[in-house]
């Protein structure tokens, strides 16, 4: 009965993925051929003359050419960011500041369909998540702070907060919006003037959230945007004449930032790699559990630093934990990421795609037993199929280096004090997800697993008032909520 049962359920399975396309419309979407680098207030050629094309990971087709900023051009940003300080922003009174960070929240809204549009057509992600989640929650961050930044003596009760100066931010890949959200709105609630340097592969929305930003009548020089590859980045770290740094992105290039700012009076915050436990227990809603594990690693392509790489279930449920997971793969549809029935998009880039297959390769040498759907890809663009591995060891590579892809990691544990030991036995320490039926196994775990971040029956979970960041080689500071305001303040007495 169970056997019939499960044929009638992977038949149904097989059927959606017949669905008629739901294409999303690109006639909403308006990006230019050709984008400057956001300087001043205004859109300025380079420096440096160079532009490099920005593609669509789902066919390979240009959608763009974008300014390449060299040192003089993050210079003339930097100079245009101090000025505004020093004259503008820093004295502007801070309900006004308010009200130019609650400005271009409304902007967003108003723009929210364009710019999913545009997230999906630059990064490859479903444009589900793109409209659902991205765009939405970069609006309420700037929404978010925009009410804190006249309340900072709530926020820091008996302390003076003041302001840093300038704030030099890199931002991933991988939320290109969001990311640019989650650092630009605290700086300027804070009363901090920016330069951000968008990802070399995602620097779209960053150019639209330029537009916005001109289109909100703030101040020139308060926000600039660059976009450019690892020596931009650079650049903005090196100036001397920035005071904070924030950047998200890969461990190695952290552990570069924390040298380079070494034995300045640099501010920092870094988001960095993650290799996230998610740990069933016997108890747990399993059917909810796997539903979790699904969207914590593949529905966003594993492309988040946060994203769930790593499963532990429990040695008497695992068999069917491990049937359910295979029968939902079966059900995943790969392909359009404009379609709105896409569960999976394009991985973000060539060269993404490449480590992603890399990564499978070591998992099967190393002797993990591979499974992967059986759906089919599209002929063109970067598409990778939801893998799983098991039988694998802790000392696996696939189990402890950040692969950024949907490809998971399954074991198998007895006990609590054995997934704890399991789960913090890696140098990570971003997130992780426990799923049981007991409160108590809840708070047991939370209190012993090694990360910034742990839910509790639910997974990749955001909200802009609650602090997001890691442990270990995660990184260090808080992004989100009232303590992503403390990296950008000094606190002094009154």
């Amino acid at each position: 009965m169970a056997k019939e049962k499960d044929n009638t359920l992977r038949l149904k399975f097989d059927s959606s993925r017949n669905l008629a396309p739901a294409l999303e419309s690109r006639s909403a979407a308006k990006i230019d051929s050709k984008y400057d680098l956001f300087i001043n207030g205004k859109f300025e050629k380079p420096d440096s003359k160079k532009y490099f094309d920005t593609i669509n990971p789902a066919d390979e087709e240009k959608l763009s050419e974008v300014a390449e900023a060299n040192e003089a051009d993050v210079d003339k940003a930097v100079k245009a960011a101090r000025n505004a300080y020093d004259k503008t922003w820093k004295k502007m009174p801070a309900k006004e500041r308010a009200k130019y960070i609650y400005r271009i929240a409304r902007i967003m809204q108003e723009k929210a369909r364009e710019l999913a549009i545009i997230e999906t057509l630059d990064a490859g992600k479903p444009i589900r998540e793109s409209r659902d989640f991205d765009i939405p929650m970069a609006a309420n961050h700037f929404f978010y702070y925009a009410g804190w930044a006249d309340k900072l003596e709530y926020a820091f009760p008996n302390r003076k907060a003041n302001s840093l100066g300038v704030a030099g931010q890199i931002i991933p890949w991988n939320f290109p919006l969001l990311m640019a959200a989650w650092k630009i709105a605290p700086a300027l609630a804070t009363g901090n003037t920016v330069v951000l340097k968008a990802s070399e592969t995602t620097p779209l929305t960053a150019m639209k959230l330029a537009e916005i930003i001109q289109e909100a009548d703030l101040p020139p020089g308060v926000v600039n945007i660059l976009t450019g590859a690892g020596t931009t980045g650079a650049a903005i770290v090196n100036h001397p004449d920035v005071n904070k740094i924030a950047f998200t992105g890969s461990t190695e290039v952290g552990k570069i930032i924390q040298r380079a700012i070494a034995g300045t009076d640099k501010k920092a915050t870094l988001e960095l790699g993650g290799k996230a436990a998610n740990i069933i227990f016997e108890d747990a809603p399993l059917d909810q559990a796997v539903e979790g594990v699904i969207n914590g690693i593949f529905f966003n392509q594993g492309h988040v630093c946060c994203a769930g790489s790593r499963l532990f279930v429990q040695e008497s449920v695992f068999d069917e934990v491990i049937r359910k997971i295979k029968d939902r793969l079966e059900s995943l549809i790969v392909g359009n990421p404009l379609d709105k029935n896409t569960d999976i998009g394009a991985i973000n880039s060539r060269a993404q795609l490449d480590t992603i297959h890399k990564y499978i390769k070591i998992g099967i040498n190393e002797g993990g037993e591979m499974f992967e759907s059986s759906c089919a890809l599209p002929s063109k663009g970067f598409y990778c199929r939801p893998t799983i591995f098991t039988n694998v060891s802790q000392s696996s590579r696939i189990s402890q280096e950040e692969i950024f892809g949907p490809v998971l990691a399954i074991q198998s544990f007895r006990t609590d004090d054995e997934v704890i030991e399991k789960a913090n036995n890696t140098p990570y320490g971003l997130s992780a997800g426990v799923w049981t039926d007991k409160g108590s196994k809840i708070f047991n775990l939370t209190t012993k697993l090694r990360a910034g971040v742990v839910w509790a029956n639910t997974f990749n979970k955001f909200d802009p008032t609650s602090p997001f960041g890691g442990y270990k080689e995660s990184g260090f500071g808080r992004e989100g909520g009232l303590h992503g305001l403390s990296p950008y303040v000094h606190l002094g007495s009154y």
